[in-house]
């Protein structure tokens, strides 16, 4: 059986890391891969992360299996994180959590349970969006269809066209929208613009998706939350993934959640029933150590604000690098306005190179980024801004 597969190309991001990692090149710079490193270029490891595995290693007392939806402390505080205890859907018991493993997994859950509530519908994302969304929601058996959302010239959201297309989109369909540190291209949504999706999606009958990966991120964790908690206030039904990897640093301990907001409390816990039941006949039940990881900092008087500090922290780097690598492109002779990417928020930004330039710097300087031009800011470093600069200055003028 298996001699009739056809080869399939690599992964477009993660294929670039490993042409990365082949690359003999001293000087090379990988801006590709989604992941925040420091200032000497590492994944680290967080302070509050590091004593909270040191207390869950000094008080583990096994390793059973956690409940299909996850591990109940961390359902509170993801979902917490995301609302605020105060947020009227969970003192109306319309809202539930389950554990997921990464937000990639969360929008699987999510899309096999849409499956079962609307087979029929397109899922709506926005034009460009995360290269993976397509592909998860088509391998669930959905039509995918785009929405235009960034202005091509001035590389900001074309919020006119977005809302005009958004008017179109029919009734029973769903709309998949970045909460914050829109991936690729780190341009958001206004807070008027969240106001008028909470208006049309309720009139249209739109059921709205909002992936969330990236919360303290763009500004802090309240302020990026504010377009997902707007929608979860006017909204009937709502749907969010959620994601742990960035924001801990917990990439490979793959811990995310899907929080589902219905129209009453006995929907919602209809709706949980299906949703274990959708994780049972997939992975059964989540990983617990990342799951107990951000259970215990988020749950501590201590190691919140530590990481809250962390946090904010490389929030401020990956914004230092934004305003470096402007200043040295405008320094270096770019002949190019790059003052847009001081308005892009989070780890991405959309460059406006061409995919012919993006294949030259990788040829000529070994310098690694996605074709369509985004690149990851949190790549840059005072070591290699200067040379990823004037590579790009050189590429842009022809040379």
């Amino acid at each position: 059986m298996f001699e009739t597969l056809k080869a399939v190309p690599p992964d477009p991001i993660l294929g670039l890391t490993e042409a990365f990692k082949r690359d003999p090149n001293p000087r090379k710079v990988n801006l590709g891969a989604g992941i925040y490193k420091d200032e000497q270029g590492r994944v680290p490891v967080l302070a509050s992360v590091r004593e909270a595995e040191t207390r869950l290693l000094r008080e583990e007392e096994g390793k059973a299996y956690l409940p299909i939806d996850g591990l109940p402390q961390f359902r509170e505080v993801a979902r917490d994180l995301l609302l605020s205890r105060e947020h009227p859907v969970i003192r109306d018991e319309r809202v539930v959590t389950v554990q997921a493993p990464g937000g990639t997994g969360a929008l699987r859950i999510a899309a096999d349970f849409l499956r079962r509530v609307a087979p029929e519908a397109t899922v709506w994302m926005s034009d460009p969006t995360w290269p993976n969304h397509p592909n998860v929601f088509r391998a669930a058996g959905f039509r995918v269809a785009f929405y235009p959302y960034l202005d091509p010239q001035r590389l900001v959201v074309d919020e006119a066209r977005f809302l005009d297309a958004l008017a179109r989109i029919p009734a029973g369909d769903v709309l998949l929208l970045h909460g914050c540190c829109h991936n690729p291209t780190g341009a958001d949504l206004s807070p008027e613009a969240w106001e008028v999706i909470a208006e049309r999606v309720v009139q249209q009958g739109v059921l709205p998706l909002v992936d969330f990966a990236y919360q303290g991120f763009g500004d802090d964790l309240v302020q990026d939350a504010w377009g997902v908690r707007r929608l979860a206030s006017q909204v009937p039904e709502l749907l969010v993934a959620t994601s742990f990897s960035k924001n801990f640093s917990l990439y490979s301990e793959r811990v995310g959640a899907l929080t589902l907001i219905a129209r009453d409390k006995t929907s919602a816990h209809v709706a949980h029933g299906h949703l274990k039941q959708v994780i049972r006949t997939n992975y059964s039940n989540p990983p617990a150590h990342g799951a107990r990881i951000v259970a215990s900092v988020l749950g501590d008087s201590q190691l919140r604000p530590l990481w809250e500090e962390e946090l904010a922290g490389m929030r401020e780097r990956i914004r230092g690098m934004r305003e470096a690598f402007v200043d040295r492109l405008h320094a270096a002779g770019a002949p190019r306005d790059f003052s847009f990417l001081l308005q892009q928020k989070g780890m991405f930004s959309y460059t406006g190179l061409t995919p012919e330039q993006v294949d030259m710097l990788r040829e000529r300087y070994a310098i690694y980024m996605v074709r369509s031009g985004r690149i990851n800011v949190a790549g840059l470093t005072p070591k290699n801004v200067e040379y990823v600069a004037q590579a790009v200055a050189s590429v842009l003028q022809g040379g």
